[in-house]
């Protein structure tokens, strides 16, 4: 997991604390779940529109 950046660690880790699965994350924060894929492997950069709508939806919990 060293390679993950820290939002995709921090994302991860807030799915694992509140037993969601990635299509609840994209409901709950407005994105697809493709997107969720993706910022958690890490493979693409994040915008910081993204960053916001999953800060936003995991201070909500």
């Amino acid at each position: 997991m060293d390679n993950l950046s820290e939002l995709a660690q921090e994302l991860i880790n807030f799915e694992r604390e509140n037993d969601l699965n990635d299509n609840e994350v994209a409901f709950g924060s407005h994105l697809s779940v493709e997107r969720i894929h993706e910022i958690k492997s890490s493979n693409t950069p994040v915008t910081s529109e993204e960053v916001e709508l999953l800060q936003r939806f995991m201070q909500s919990k």
